[in-house]
């Protein structure tokens, strides 16, 4: 079930900023958002929850994100990413189930709250008859910025993005590339302390993904942080300090990327003549896969097959509890499971014929967890993405 959400970029009407606010360059702010204070929870989710008729798209979805943090929200399509970013964006109500933005309750109609969010969606959120110049001027009013504080806060948005050769172009002539770093430059007009980025850097060359992923660093380092969702596994590793893993509506995975990595042996690949029809005489031991030079392998587990882990946070605070399901009688060595396999596989009649040790990354550990690559459909359930076009009634 395609959703197709879509929705115009969050923008407050035109009022004067609340009190003690400041529209000062993120240079003149960023020394007092660096304090030890600035890491504490900014965005949490409790127990959301979203159906759809008598199907729930989140069943129970619960993390936090502290300044200073970036988070990648990670999952199989249909695992419940976009639906839970969309209730953390406040465009879409939760069936049950509530969000906080820095410990106060969030309300959607609340201005000041709605402040405090930067939403980079998949789709363009760009006029591209206007140059870059004229949408950062155009977005920075919506969100009261006027005169040369506008000004100056374009020529650093067009700085950071690497925009500003071109500032004066319009959008639409525009590489796709330039045009993502536009999408994310009109999120960062207002400094927002939380950033939402939905595949933020997808399809894009390698120089707009170099200026997207510093706009992420220097975001945090001025003390904010950021919710990153995307199917690239490597990117998400290099960029992320935590993951939170979705599938089938639930968190099944919430901990440091250390951590994750820690807990998940390198697996042994065992290159093979043929896979067919052994998948259930393995059971235990092993499980077919397909190997680096896309051969058949039989691949055993560095870590006790049947025994993933789920980590996750209390939205509460930051104890964490691990919840290990184990087989009922595994054959817990990896040399004692090495030694079964190749002793099945002999009697099988089936010839090894390479052996190779791979250690776990994200993408790994990923698919440990949800049995399905980045990217693809868990066929039982669809998502949709953030999809937000400019407003045509601003």
């Amino acid at each position: 079930m395609n959703m197709g959400i879509a929705s115009t970029p969050l923008r407050p009407p035109l009022r004067e900023p609340p009190l003690g606010a400041s529209h000062a360059p993120a240079s003149a702010k960023s020394a007092g958002r660096t304090s030890p204070a600035s890491r504490k929870v900014l965005l949490e989710a409790r127990h959301l929850r979203k159906r759809y008729k008598t199907q729930f798209a989140v069943e129970d979805v619960s993390f936090s994100l502290q300044g200073g943090e970036v988070l990648g929200l990670l999952g199989p399509n249909g695992a419940g990413k976009s639906t839970s970013m969309l209730m953390l964006a406040g465009l879409l109500t939760p069936t049950s189930g509530e969000v906080f933005l820095n410990g106060q309750k969030f309300d959607g109609r609340n201005p000041d709250q709605r402040r405090l969010l930067g939403i980079v969606p998949q789709e363009y959120a760009i006029y591209e008859q206007l140059s870059a110049l004229d949408n950062l001027m155009f977005f920075g009013r919506l969100y009261d910025l006027r005169g040369a504080v506008l000004s100056a806060r374009c020529d650093e948005v067009l700085d950071h993005i690497g925009l500003t050769k071109s500032a004066h172009r319009p959008a639409g002539t525009y590489s796709g590339g330039m045009k993502r770093r536009l999408n994310f430059g009109i999120a960062l007009m207002h400094q927002p302390a939380i950033l939402i980025l939905d595949e933020p850097t997808l399809g894009v060359d390698p120089e707009s993904r170099l200026h997207l992923i510093d706009c992420i660093h220097r975001h945090t380092v001025d003390g904010g942080c950021v919710l990153y969702a995307s199917h690239n596994m490597e990117e998400a590793q290099s960029i992320c300090q935590r993951v939170v893993i979705l599938d089938h509506g639930r968190v099944i995975a919430n901990d440091t990327i250390q951590h994750l990595l820690a807990g998940h042996a390198a697996d042994i690949y065992l290159s093979v003549d043929h896979t067919a029809g052994i998948g259930d005489e393995l059971k235990a031991l092993a499980r077919v896969g397909m190997g680096s030079n896309q051969e058949p392998a039989v691949i055993v587990s560095g870590n006790t097959p049947h025994a993933p882990e789920s980590i996750n946070d209390q939205p509460s605070d930051s104890v964490r509890a691990t919840a290990t399901a184990g087989s009922a009688s595994p054959v817990s060595s990896l040399a004692e499971r090495l030694q079964a396999t190749l002793g099945k596989l002999n009697s099988l009649g089936i010839q090894v014929l390479r052996v190779e040790t791979r250690q776990s990354n994200l993408e790994h550990i990923f698919l440990k967890l949800t049995g399905n690559p980045p990217g693809q459909a868990d066929p039982l359930q669809e998502d949709s993405h953030i999809s937000t076009s400019p407003a045509e009634d601003a």
